[in-house]
Formats: C-alpha cells, structure tokens, sequence
C-alpha cells in the first residue's frame, strides 16, 4: 500500500509540472481545464471520474467532466440543491464524503450517488470573485479513498482550475467589452511572467513557481493574478497581513 501510495504522489508530481509548463497565452482555457480534471482522475485513487464545475449567481454548469458519473452526479446536486460540490463552492472548504453509504449531511443525494456507484469524493473549492465560486470533483468507485496525500494532491490542482476558469469568465465578458479581453490577456500573461521571475530567482520549477503564487494568494486573500502583477511591478510578493 506504502508503495502504491507513493506511486501516486509521484504520478500527481509529473501532472502538475506537466500543467505547469503549459503556456496560458496558447493553451485554449477550456482544454486548460479538461486536462486539469483529466490529471486529477489519472492520479486520484479509487477508478475516479473528475469534473469541474461553475456557479455564477443561481446558474450551475459542469463546464468539463471526464466521464458519465461525473456528469450524472454533478446534474443531481443540481436537482437537489445540496451535495459536496455545492457545499465547498459556497464555503470554500475541502469536502469529503467517506462512504456515501454512510453520509447524514446529505442524506437524498448520497443515496443517490451510492446507487450510480459512487462510494466516496473529494472536493477542492475554486473561490474566483464575489459572484462566481465552483469546485473540482473527484467522484471514487471506492468507499474511503482518499489519504492525507490524495488531499493535498487535490488541493494543488485547485489553483490551476480557479484561474483558468476566471479568465474564461473574462472572455465570456469580453464578447460585449473589448476592455475586459485586453484585461484577460494581460492577466493571463503576467501570471506567466510571475513564474518566470520565480524560476529564475529561485530556480524553481514552472509548478513550484505557480504554487508560490498559489499560497500567496490564499495567504493574502489576493487573486492570483493580482498577486502576479504586484511581483511583476515590484519584485516583491505581497505579505499577509499582520496579526494584531
């Protein structure tokens, strides 16, 4: 098991610098997004199927999935209103269901995940404004899937899939404003700029580079390419705020 265990944290490692070399200025952010969700379900545990989905106001869409159940399970919070994915969306907390056979928060749809074959899932907040939050679901075919190091390896896709989905946003946006295309661009760009200051300075490599800006964001409550901006303009990441 220890074996298989680190198997798959090396698996996670190559996804994630697979995205990290990815050039957001030429990769079309929606497949940005299907291969975020194509790498989470290569390496989480459990014969998994992985989507991510968008809210926006009182409108919920599974903007890409990689298979059928995701989809099905995505469609049935919908229905009901309540689940994991809609409850890490709204508080921006990790969700986990053990068993689904088992679940009490959510009693109508882990029955109905249970009865599709899914026993356990996972998942990952995308906080991107006030209006527009989502998640990245990992729906496992095995109760008790997911370790401390699944977890963590869920978390780091996260902030991949939260800025890809806020520059799509811009776009759709930027149909009617020309402005907020410029402004899409430029974000996209300046994060890239960002990580190669990092990898240069720190000799990182293009994921730990994302991953600084990642947890500086979070650190400071900054959007990511806020916090790329202000590195790009000043050498410096933004420092969190003092405790009193």
């Amino acid at each position: 098991m220890a074996s298989n265990d680190g198997l798959r944290t090396h698996q996670a490692d190559v996804a994630l610098e697979q995205l990290g070399r990815l050039s957001w200025r030429e990769q079309p952010l929606d497949a940005l997004l299907q291969q975020v969700a194509e790498f989470a379900k290569s390496v989480m545990p459990g014969d998994p199927e992985a989507s991510i989905f968008v809210q926006v106001k009182d409108r919920r869409t599974t903007v890409v999935s990689t298979g059928d159940l995701a989809n099905r399970l995505d469609e049935t919070q919908y229905e009901e209103g309540h689940g994991p994915c809609l409850h890490a969306a709204s508080t921006g907390e990790l969700t986990e269901i053990p068993d689904t056979r088992t679940e009490t928060r959510w009693p109508d749809y882990a029955r109905r995940a249970a009865e599709t074959g899914n026993l356990s899932s996972l998942s990952v907040p995308l906080p991107i404004d006030e209006t527009i939050n989502g998640a990245l679901n990992i729906y496992s075919r095995r109760a008790r899937a997911f370790d401390e190091d699944s977890r963590s390896a869920a978390t780091r896709f996260g902030p991949y899939a939260a800025v890809a989905l806020s520059n799509m946003y811009a776009y759709e946006s930027a149909r009617d404003l020309a402005a907020n295309l410029d402004a899409a661009l430029r974000s996209r760009a300046v994060i890239d700029q960002a990580k190669g200051i990092l990898i240069e300075r720190h000799r990182l490599t293009p994921d730990q580079a994302f991953q600084v800006l990642a947890r500086a964001s979070m650190a400071t409550q900054i959007k990511v390419r806020d916090v790329a901006e202000q590195l790009v303009s000043t050498g410096e990441l933004p420092e969190p705020p003092r405790r009193r």
